[in-house]
């Protein structure tokens, strides 16, 4: 989805409009005849939309959008941005709606089936999300594949469909071998069906080209407890300790030990 800089100046609206209103015009013999130019204003007021989207005015921004949609009902990226505005309302229905109506409008849209899907998982109906984050990943302009399935595995996570979960996790990993939340999901499915050796696979793969944060490190300790390495499990608290001394893992640590 692309919106302006959000750094860029605003301008007020009824101003824009009118300066759109004049960008063409017809001549005839001295006589110019502003006409409007529909695609052009909905453009414009999709970015306010989405500006104010972006900062929180999401009352501000659904009007502007409603808007852009009324003047260029074929500007899927509206809908799609307007289905988000629905959601942060809190009204589901509307932003469903919203969301199908993207999808009419640009069937192959992968950008606009990935987002479908992630707000399917929220409403929990996971087999037609698992359906459109399928049709996402399976496009082949689709160069952040690894990014939706993984999403889809996390949506089946939700539906304890471990290895639907997994099998999406996995199909991540084909796209992009070291996709770090691909990885640390496969590490953390392991590790809850007790499969410690392949929890710790992952997670050493995740820690070759990532920072852990408090949390990674308590991770790495529990791992290591479980499979009865005291040597690695001490490394990992004192490191965790060491490097983030006010965390609540720290907190938890230290307090085990007392």
């Amino acid at each position: 989805m692309k919106t302006s800089n959000p750094n860029s100046l605003i301008i007020p609206a009824t101003i824009c409009l009118a300066l759109m209103s004049g960008c063409i015009s017809t001549t005839t013999g001295s006589v110019t005849e502003p006409v409007r130019n529909e695609e052009d204003a909905a453009q414009l007021n999709y970015e306010l939309g989405a500006r104010y989207y972006n900062s929180g005015n999401y009352e501000i921004a659904r009007d502007r959008l409603l808007l852009a949609a009324e003047l260029n009902p074929r500007l899927a990226v509206v809908h799609t941005t307007l289905g988000l505005t629905y959601e942060a309302l809190d009204n589901p229905r509307l932003a469903k709606a919203s969301y199908e109506t993207a999808i009419r409008v640009a069937p192959r849209d992968f950008d606009i089936q990935n987002a479908y899907a992630v707000f399917l998982c929220q409403q929990e109906e996971f087999l037609q999300a698992q359906k459109f984050f399928e049709k996402a990943a399976s496009h082949p302009e689709n160069d952040n594949a690894e990014v939706t399935l993984t999403n889809a595995g996390v949506c089946m996570v939700q539906r304890s469909e471990v290895e639907l979960a997994e099998s999406n996790f996995r199909a991540a990993l084909k796209h992009k071998a070291n996709h770090a939340e691909a990885l640390l999901q496969l590490c953390l499915l392991e590790f809850k069906q007790e499969n410690y050796l392949s929890s710790r696979a992952f997670l050493q793969r995740w820690m070759a080209d990532n920072v852990p944060t408090a949390g990674i490190l308590y991770l790495a300790s529990r791992i290591e407890d479980m499979l009865g390495n005291d040597r690695g499990r001490t490394e990992f608290e004192d490191r965790l300790i060491r490097e983030f001394p006010s965390s609540t893992e720290a907190r938890r640590v230290l307090g085990a030990g007392q």
